[in-house]
């Protein structure tokens, strides 16, 4: 079975799917890999060290299609670029496909099967391959350096001869893996953080980072589906808004991380708790490729709103690119693992929990249950 290595062409993304160590891992399972020139350019990946892996390069993306099995990739193609992509071939990828029903209608015409793997469960088993989670530990990581780079004061408690400097408080809304991350960091840094989620299992976990679990509780059970929060009705967020409001209002940094699989960002933060907090503290809203948790983020924009400073940054993995790539690698390859195990040639199915819940096309076909 042959594994193609598209360059990724949404603007901005140095990232790749699949780095040399990977071809080699892939090749030890059965697997041939054959990678479009330049791939790996953004991740500081020659081509040279791909074809000293053991892959076939290809001048162009409808070389490595035409010469195919399955093709990874890191994003969504757009409408345009499936169109010129041939039929019955197989994709695996980070496709947010609840967010381009389009490009899954014409991926379902050319009879694709199509692996999503932001459905990736959370499960044991599951975790090498989870590609959110990888991505997420460096997004928690990156906003923390965003907002520092921006705060108009410093993060640590420094004692000198001209006085005593407090440190900063920072905020972190959402306790999963891009949250404790943000935690980890700021502490890290020297902050006085604070962390929040609507599921109460977080508690322990922003605690043993030497973090405060703010005391808010809501009616009812936080967590959803898969261990992710759960989306909450209007009168939650409103009752969760309120508890919020006077957290937001004292600190210095605020980072939001909160998410619902397969929903927009749910709002958390009003323009009238932004204007609450004091002159000089910066917000960095990870949601914001989803629309984000704040009322005024506009995506991929910094704006500055009467002297607060809102981060809406787009795909903060990709500015991480060597180590952002090496966790990717490893995460498509313990996945396509799954296409040849117990030593049989590797073969395309969905047999294997992981790969049923994945798979959103089989051949063309719906495999989603109506909602």
């Amino acid at each position: 079975m042959k594994v193609g290595v598209l360059r990724e062409r949404v603007p901005g993304e140095q990232r790749v799917a699949l780095l040399p160590e990977g071809v080699k891992r892939l090749q030890e399972r059965g697997f041939t890999v054959v990678v479009e020139a330049g791939a790996g350019l953004g991740s500081f990946t020659p081509d040279k060290a791909y074809e000293e892996a053991g892959a076939t390069l290809r001048a162009t993306a409808q070389e490595v299609l035409a010469a195919v099995d399955i093709v990874l990739t890191l994003h969504m193609p757009s409408e345009a670029e499936l169109a010129q992509w041939p039929q019955q071939k197989a994709l695996v990828g980070i496709l947010q496909a609840w967010r381009f029903p389009r490009a899954v209608e014409v991926l379902a015409q050319k009879g694709w099967t199509v692996y999503a793997l932001e459905r990736l469960p959370r499960i044991t088993r599951a975790q090498s391959m989870d590609v959110l989670s990888s991505m997420a530990a460096l997004a928690g990581y990156k906003a923390v350096l965003l907002a520092a780079n921006h705060f108009v004061r410093v993060f640590p408690m420094l004692t000198t001869a001209a006085g005593t400097l407090t440190p900063a408080r920072v905020l972190v809304i959402g306790a999963g893996v891009a949250g404790l991350q943000a935690i980890a960091t700021a502490r890290r840094l020297g902050a006085q953080v604070e962390g929040y989620d609507i599921r109460p299992a977080a508690k322990e976990q922003v605690e043993s980072l030497g973090a405060k679990f703010l005391p808010l509780t809501l009616d009812g059970r936080g967590e959803g589906a898969g261990g992710y929060a759960r989306e909450l009705t209007p009168e939650e967020q409103a009752r969760q808004r309120e508890a919020l409001a006077a957290y937001v209002a004292r600190a210095d940094i605020v980072i939001t991380t909160a998410a619902v699989p397969g929903r927009p960002a749910p709002k958390l933060i009003t323009a009238d708790m932004r204007k609450a907090m004091k002159p000089g503290s910066v917000i960095v809203d990870l949601a914001a490729e989803t629309g984000g948790n704040c009322e005024e983020t506009r995506p991929g924009e910094t704006q500055t709103l009467e002297g607060v400073t809102l981060i809406a940054p787009l795909n903060l993995p990709a500015t991480l690119p060597v180590h952002a790539s090496q966790m990717l690698s490893r995460n498509f390859t313990e996945f396509l693992g799954l296409f040849g195990r117990k030593a049989e040639a590797p073969r395309l199915h969905t047999e294997d929990e992981i790969l049923r819940v994945t798979c959103i096309l089989w051949q063309g076909q719906s495999t989603l249950q109506p909602a």
